[in-house]
């Protein structure tokens, strides 16, 4: 069935207020819970992708209350928390860590409007020394009750939702899809409107056809394809 534009005009909508400058880590969160209800969080903000650092042999996998999410916020694996978060520093990124230290400071005192990774371990272990030593300022949400810790996910989304509401107080959440790199928008966006062509094109090795002003595909295309779509 062909996309109608209706539909592609929702996808191009939430697309065009992805945040490509907030990210989440994850280390070692590996419960498929955890991770769902997370990556739904990502989406519910608007957060382009996130990663993980998986346990050796340790594959990320979701349940339903991911609600689908994982389709719209990538979740990258990575094998070393070092190197992924050297590589986010380099790409200017500012990593607020949850961990519990001398030099934690509330969460609320901290400025999120800026390119912004938030890093946050699992729930049992917190960060490795490895990670927490890398990164810019360790936060914390402080706790009122006798339990002194959120579930992860919670904890996540809680940072999320702050970071979502500075943003709006700045004036700075992206609406035309400034929030996402330039060479990305266009590859994105078929890649969410028709993933079966995207994966066969990726497959022949071939780029991806244009869509014209409603979203339909301007180029003639396998029939076995076509009907797939």
């Amino acid at each position: 069935m062909p996309l109608l534009p209706r539909r592609f005009e929702r996808l191009k909508a939430v697309l065009d207020r992805r945040m490509g400058d907030l990210t989440v880590v994850l280390e070692h969160v590996d419960k498929p819970h955890n991770l769902s209800a997370i990556l739904r969080s990502c989406d519910a903000v608007g957060v382009l992708e996130a990663h993980v650092v998986s346990l050796a042999g340790r594959t990320p996998t979701f349940n339903c209350t991911a609600k689908g999410s994982e389709r719209w916020v990538p979740l990258h694996r990575h094998s070393n928390s070092v190197a992924l978060l050297q590589q986010l520093k380099a790409q200017g990124f500012r990593l607020y860590g949850t961990h519990l230290s001398v030099e934690a400071v509330d969460y609320r005192a901290c400025d999120f409007t800026g390119p912004s990774a938030l890093v946050l371990g699992a729930e049992k272990w917190g960060l490795s020394a490895e990670a927490a030593a890398l990164v810019d300022q360790p936060i914390v949400i402080p706790m009122q009750g006798m339990v002194q810790s959120l579930n992860v996910s919670v904890a996540c989304a809680t940072l999320l939702f702050e970071a979502l509401r500075q943003r709006q107080a700045a004036g700075v959440l992206p609406t035309c899809g400034e929030g996402v790199p330039a060479e990305r928008y266009g590859p994105l966006l078929f890649e969410w409107a028709y993933p079966e062509v995207a994966a066969w094109c990726q497959r022949e090795g071939r780029p991806y056809p244009a869509l014209d002003a409603e979203g339909a595909i301007s180029e003639n295309l396998p029939r076995t394809l076509k009907m797939r779509y």
